[in-house]
């Protein structure tokens, strides 16, 4: 079954004193609850770790890539 989801990509600020963040949406099709196709691409590096969240309607992935932090959200 195909649901249609919203996706948030957030990449964290490394600098210090920098709060800010980059932020994209995207209306994404997941089959069958695979949102780990979606997240894949963004596993990229060679110390990657990643923590999965289902929560009440979402699930977010947050992700540390080579130092850099990301948080990918589907509500």
């Amino acid at each position: 079954m195909t649901k249609t989801y919203e996706m948030m990509r957030e990449i964290f600020n490394s600098c210090s004193n920098n709060q800010m963040r980059d932020v994209f949406f995207t209306e994404v099709e997941v089959t069958d609850g695979d949102f780990d196709a979606l997240v894949a691409p963004f596993l990229i590096g060679g110390d990657v770790t990643v923590e999965r969240v289902d929560g009440d309607g979402e699930v977010v992935f947050d992700i540390v890539a080579d130092g850099m932090r990301q948080r990918i959200s589907f509500c």
